[in-house]
């Protein structure tokens, strides 16, 4: 999808003694990646679900981390989804620049389950499954900040996330680094990047992530007929013939 540009600039430099006017561009490049923070009764009600759950997630996800389970039950979230899925689609309205597009009431919860990240657990680079993903931060332990806070190197540190897209030099924008608290939600494209990495203190964090994927709705799929054989060759011979015209 092309992006608008972000914004016009007015520069003033100078050659040869004489001051000149330079107009020129910024222009948004890659994913729209969303931070909020949820209120302090659903992350109660997130992490009361969380510790109900039993169902093991392990086969489905790529982390190491010590308790992975699937949510017993998704529809106590709908509400709170819906109007998530309603203000991504707001930003992604903005991002992109393009108010012809209607992202509005396009997802369906796919997936939902809760990580219990200990000591040592980490989840390597990955993306997901489906159209949209998430992860909301639930319970980060004081420890957890405060050894964080020690950390002296350049990456997120312990127990950060790290969001990837790209390649380039180092004055490319090519990640974005949290260390997230809790309550703390981040929005991105499933097929977007990341990873997060272990910490040493003792205690477990507490996190939810979650899939959507795209659905028709049912006034999209009237009209619809079903595809033959015939249609599907004129298709294919199509492009031949204007390439030799």
């Amino acid at each position: 999808m092309q992006q608008k540009e972000k914004k016009t600039v007015d520069q003033t430099t100078q050659v040869n003694n004489k001051k000149i006017a330079i107009q020129y561009q910024l222009f948004r490049w890659g994913p729209c990646l969303v931070k909020l923070s949820i209120s302090k009764e659903n992350q109660e009600l997130f992490l009361k679900e969380a510790k109900a759950s039993v169902t093991n997630f392990e086969t489905r996800l790529a982390g190491i981390v010590t308790k992975q389970v699937a949510f017993r039950d998704y529809t106590v979230f709908e509400s709170f989804f819906g109007k998530i899925f309603e203000l991504y689609a707001d930003a992604l309205q903005k991002w992109t620049g393009d108010d012809s597009i209607d992202f509005k009431q396009k997802y369906e919860l796919d997936a939902l389950w809760a990580n219990f990240q200990g000591p040592g657990d980490f989840n390597p680079p990955h993306d997901h499954g489906g159209t949209l993903s998430w992860v909301i931060f639930l319970d980060v332990p004081e420890e957890l900040i405060e050894e964080n806070k020690k950390y002296k190197g350049r990456s997120a540190g312990p127990g950060g996330i790290t969001f990837i897209y790209g390649d380039g030099p180092r004055e490319s924008v090519t990640h974005h680094s949290f260390v997230p608290k809790s309550g703390d939600m981040y929005i991105f494209p499933a097929w977007l990047k990341h990873w997060v990495y272990p910490f040493k203190s003792n205690c477990v964090r507490t996190s939810v992530s979650g899939n959507v994927r795209d659905y028709l709705k049912i006034k999209d799929v009237k009209g619809l007929k079903p595809v033959e054989a015939k249609d599907v060759m004129k298709k294919i011979k199509e492009p031949a013939l204007k390439g030799n015209n």
